[in-house]
């Protein structure tokens, strides 16, 4: 009886246990899956920044027209070469130029392919409407058209890819993939880590080899993610030595960061770097233009690690005159506050005269004394 009501015990244990795993696992399934919606189930376009380029007669009521339903934000140029250098510097979008008789659009497919398919449509759209406004005034006037004249209103209006994606890139993703890899290497590496100097006395020699070890750790994430792109042809137009800065930079930023709040909170921390892996990647602008997400992924995307790494990695690699210091100095950031709060926390002494287990271990082989269980691992 006692063995059967000692089996009955454990099977309760096992249907509550069973029942946590269960609740938990719907828990993070239903808070996952209500954010990758909010996210991007719908994506709107709003402020989408757009260039133009128009005689000051047309200007105003371009401009209306454009902003009228506040899903552009629009920047006038001066000239052709204004709005050209605007696009490569990565201000904008695109633009329309109307300062001649045909407008002829300029779009950045590189910058993202959403922002073009928007400006590419809403351009036709327009363009298609005006067209079929001129036609039917002609036919309530009786007027009539030459057949050249019909021609030139049936010819596709031109669009210019004035930064187009590469060939080996054709749909833009290639910039989400690897943030992802970086992200979810990086954790890894930094909970590795952070299970692993814990089993040596604190010192300065510890600080020493944690911060080496993350600095070797981004260096080679780095060369590996560079490695993998040749692979595919990516990225081989760009400066490969700013490239693998950014790309270590990027991987400094998430593994530091993680492994400061692992030396911090425990192994607790570990979950900042999954935020990055899970929550950050949706909203880092790789495949979700920040434009076109909810202004709490547009604000908080852009001050992450992940999402100031894609800003940075697309204009070095398609936008080699866009500015990368804003991107730069977040990451930065984030790699110098978790390297600081890792040398801190290792040069901090112990809060009892205990050593780690490596040190009993050590201990026990010079003494010749046998190991049978390990040594408990000292809190921090």
């Amino acid at each position: 009886m006692a063995e059967e009501d000692i089996q009955i015990k454990s099977v309760r244990q096992f249907r509550r246990f069973a029942l946590v795993v269960c609740l938990a696992g719907a828990a993070v399934q239903l808070g996952l899956t209500a954010y990758y919606l909010g996210m991007g189930h719908a994506a709107t376009p709003r402020d989408v920044p757009v260039g133009l380029v128009s005689p000051q007669s047309k200007e105003a009521a371009v401009v209306q027209l454009l902003e009228k339903d506040g899903v552009f934000k629009v920047t006038v140029y001066k000239s052709m070469l204004d709005l050209d250098i605007g696009i490569h510097r990565r201000e904008i979008y695109g633009g329309v130029d109307v300062s001649e008789a045909q407008p002829r659009l300029y779009i950045a497919s590189a910058a993202g392919s959403a922002a073009a398919a928007l400006l590419r449509n809403t351009y036709l759209s327009v363009i298609t409407q005006q067209n079929t406004e001129q036609l039917t005034a002609l036919a309530k006037e009786g007027e009539t058209i030459s057949v050249a004249q019909a021609q030139l209103l049936a010819i596709p209006p031109p669009i210019t890819d004035s930064v187009p994606l590469p060939a080996d890139d054709v749909n833009g993703a290639s910039l989400g993939f690897l943030t992802q890899a970086l992200a979810l290497g990086g954790t890894i590496a930094s909970v590795g880590l952070g299970r692993l100097i814990p089993r040596t006395r604190r010192s300065w020699i510890r600080a020493t080899g944690h911060l080496t070890t993350l600095f070797v750790y981004a260096l080679s994430s780095a060369a590996v993610v560079m490695w993998s792109m040749s692979w595919f042809g990516v990225g081989t137009g760009a400066n490969h030595t700013h490239l693998f800065f950014i790309f270590a930079l990027l991987s400094l930023a998430i593994t530091a960061s993680t492994a400061g709040a692992v030396a911090v909170l425990g192994p607790g921390g570990a979950l900042l770097g999954m935020l990055y892996f899970t929550f950050g990647t949706v909203i880092s602008g790789a495949s979700i233009l920040p434009e076109f997400l909810p202004d709490f992924g547009r604000v908080v995307g852009e001050h992450l690690p992940t999402g100031a790494g894609v800003q940075a990695v697309r204009d070095d690699l398609y936008f080699p005159a866009a500015p990368l210091t804003a991107h730069l100095r977040v990451l930065a950031l984030y790699a110098g506050i978790g390297c600081l709060l890792v040398l801190v926390t290792n040069l901090l002494p112990n809060r009892s005269d205990r050593i780690s287990e490596l040190d009993l271990e050590v201990r026990d082989r010079i003494e010749g004394n046998d190991v049978h269980e390990p040594a408990t691992i000292p809190s921090l």
